[in-house]
């Protein structure tokens, strides 16, 4: 069962990062795609009747890692404190940024809440990056199974790291990059036009620096962990993905020339799964590392109990039914090309 919930955890972060990650870029690269206040009404419409429910996947995976894997979370959620504040408070400022900006028909109201959207959503793309980057380089977890990180200590990865270093910096920037490249083609495909045209310019301008941050990255981390390797030796068949994550990524510039946006977004897509599957396949069986291996936080030293497991497994599925029912209903529903003439949705 300990397995099992591993996966599911799994798939309902990588759920979160495709969802809310191209809202999230598409926030990112919104003051400089848009140059009119009709074109950034049109980013935030294309986003507008989904945003907050892809947001739902963040609390439903914090909620799954919280029955499933307790000790997991309670260790990482004390350690990561400050940061997941900060995240908390950019979350905040994006909602309340979407909702308030057309309250008052004035142009600094709309500048300043623009500006809070664009601001967070960008910040929200490296910080949740940069938590990626900590997971993979690892924590001082003590003997309790519990640590703390500064904001950041000498920028160098060593025993006692700081949230911020180097590597997570690193982390941070090939995620900002690949989610603006994931929101870029978001709104390629939602809009037409001028606005249309320069966000393709962006994400093609995107494009090669993501391809050399991936590549970086790569090298980064097989530098400072040549261990995580160890399951691609024991299982060669599993290569495919990290071979499928070079494929994907390649494909959204050939895709892209073809004018097909649609194929353009699932590339960037599949990219962002390839890219979490490798990692955690790299990782498993652990789930949180720790800077002395000895204690590490794995799926059988962090799982709750079978009973727990077997319990929650049914609820779960009921939620996860009725979840992808509403989802499906309104990703259907909002299909197609923004058209601010058709009714004001708030936006």
């Amino acid at each position: 069962m300990a397995i099992l919930w591993f996966w599911i955890t799994a798939v309902m972060v990588a759920l979160y990062v495709v969802l809310d990650g191209f809202d999230l870029g598409a926030g990112a690269i919104h003051l400089i795609a848009a140059r009119t206040d009709e074109e950034r009404r049109k980013i935030i419409r294309s986003i507008g009747p989904v945003w907050d429910g892809n947001e739902v996947w963040l609390l439903a995976g914090g909620g799954v890692l919280y029955f499933s894997f307790p000790q997991l979370y309670a260790s990482a959620f004390s350690g990561f404190y400050l940061p997941l504040m900060m995240v908390l408070w950019m979350l905040m400022g994006r909602a309340i940024a979407l909702e308030f900006r057309t309250h008052i028909d004035a142009p600094v109201w709309k500048a300043f809440f623009d500006g809070v959207f664009s601001i967070s959503s960008l910040l929200l793309t490296i910080f949740l990056g940069a938590a990626l980057g900590n997971v993979i380089r690892g924590v001082p977890i003590g003997p309790d199974k519990y640590f703390f990180l500064p904001l950041w200590t000498n920028w160098n990865v060593g025993p006692n790291p700081g949230i911020l270093d180097w590597y997570t910096v690193l982390s941070g920037l090939c995620t900002f990059a690949a989610l603006s490249l994931h929101g870029a083609n978001w709104v390629a495909l939602k809009t037409d036009g001028e606005l249309q045209e320069r966000t393709r310019k962006i994400a093609s301008v995107l494009w090669p620096a993501l391809l050399v941050l991936t590549i970086l990255s790569a090298i980064a981390t097989y530098s400072l962990h040549p261990n995580l390797l160890d399951n691609y030796k024991k299982y060669p068949i599993t290569l495919l993905a990290p071979a499928l994550v070079f494929v994907c990524l390649f494909a959204i510039p050939v895709l892209r020339k073809k004018g097909n946006d649609l194929g353009t977004w699932y590339a960037s897509s599949l990219y962002l799964v390839f890219m979490l599957v490798a990692g955690v396949w790299a990782l498993f069986p652990v789930i949180l590392p720790a800077t002395d291996p000895s204690r590490n936080l794995t799926i059988w030293n962090s799982a709750t109990s079978d009973y727990a497991m077997r319990i929650a497994i049914r609820w779960w599925i009921i939620g996860i039914v009725l979840a992808a029912g509403y989802f499906i209903y309104i990703y259907r529903r909002f299909a197609g090309k923004v058209n601010l003439a058709d009714g004001d949705h708030g936006y």
